[in-house]
């Protein structure tokens, strides 16, 4: 499934395409090629702070600062985290009380974070290794784009 999905992503993508444009197409094929998720988009980074960037699902948090909750602690770490249960995630941020397990993927340009790609489901250990994997190819071809696209 990952790699028909990073496929059509590779091929949907474009760098003469806005990077918001890209991160708004790269979250719909996401929502649509994903069962058992309620949430994917983006969180961009901007200073000290992840901003809210285009995403499927439900209204979300706006502002996360670096090392606080899922998608903090994946930029700060530039490290995917792969979390069963958020419940159990020491500062995990509740932006949808029905989410029930995360992953949250670095988005990096030349090496530096510049964003994260989280994924949202409200069934208790979603996602795996295999998820990890694939969204971490995601998250390359994602950045290799963002790299060169306007903003």
């Amino acid at each position: 499934m990952y790699e028909k999905m990073n496929k059509q992503l590779a091929s949907l993508l474009s760098a003469g395409d806005r990077l918001i444009t890209n991160l708004s197409n790269a979250s719909a094929l996401i929502n649509e090629s994903l069962d058992g998720i309620n949430w994917a988009g983006f969180y961009l980074l901007d200073g000290s702070s992840l901003y809210l960037g285009p995403f499927q699902g439900k209204t979300a948090c706006v502002n996360i600062p670096l090392g606080r909750g899922v998608c903090g602690t994946a930029a700060a770490k530039n490290e995917t985290q792969l979390v069963r249960d958020v419940h159990e995630f020491p500062g995990h941020i509740a932006c949808d009380c029905a989410s029930k397990s995360e992953i949250v993927v670095p988005i990096t340009v030349g090496g530096a974070v510049v964003g994260v790609l989280d994924i949202d489901s409200p069934s208790l250990a979603r996602f795996d290794e295999n998820d990890k994997a694939g969204l971490e190819e995601a998250a390359k071809i994602i950045g290799e784009v963002w790299a060169a696209c306007p903003k």
